[in-house]
Parts: structure tokens; sequence; C-alpha cells
């Protein structure tokens, strides 16, 4: 299996989260205003020239309402858990009411 190397992942980051601040009209001193860390560093995450830790990675998916299918979706080459992204994408693309009713036949079919 092919290892993900960490530029590859700090690129597909920056390229998220700069797609997700654009589509929420955000610049790049807003979001760094919302995250409490400073414009350089945004700058940097965004041209994938610098690491995010975890606690930047979770608040950035929060505030720009980023799902982790997103993410993984470019950075997961594992064929073992492809399908179980492509369900979570699908998921993601419906309405809550549509997701609660996928998630009940979900626990029906547990129950078999």
């Amino acid at each position: 299996m092919k290892s993900t190397k960490k530029l590859d992942i700090d690129k597909v980051l920056g390229e998220i989260f700069k797609e997700y601040r654009l589509k929420n009209n955000l610049t790049q001193e807003r979001i760094a205003e919302k995250l409490g860390i400073s414009v350089k560093y945004i700058s940097r995450i965004e041209n994938g020239t610098g690491g995010v830790k975890v606690e930047t990675l979770v608040n950035y998916m929060n505030i720009l309402c980023i799902s982790p299918n997103v993410i993984f979706d470019k950075l997961i080459v594992n064929e073992n858990l492809r399908p179980q992204l492509q369900l979570s994408k699908k998921a993601g693309e419906l309405s809550k009411d549509k997701v609660e009713f996928i998630i009940s036949i979900i626990d029906l079919l547990e129950k078999i």
C-alpha cells in the first residue's frame, strides 16, 4: 500500500481549507481571528507549506463545516476503507432527516 507523505497531506489540507474559507466568504484575517492563530500561519497552511496541529484541524473543520469525509476522500488510499468513505460521503449530501432514516435502517440491519 502506498504511504501518504506529510507534504501531500499538508497540500491537500491547505487546498480544502482555502476552498471552504472562500465558500464561507471569509478572509484569511477573519479565519485567523476565529482560530486564534496568525494570518501568516493561515497563509502557510493554505499554501501547503505549514503543518496543521490536530487542534487546528478540528477547529477549522468545525468553523468551516468541513465533514471528515471531505478530507479523507483525498487522503485515504486503502481500498478496504473506500466503501465506508463513499457511504459517509453520500450520507453527507443528504438532508438531516434522510441521514437519520438511514441510521435507523443500519440500526435494524445490525439486529439481524
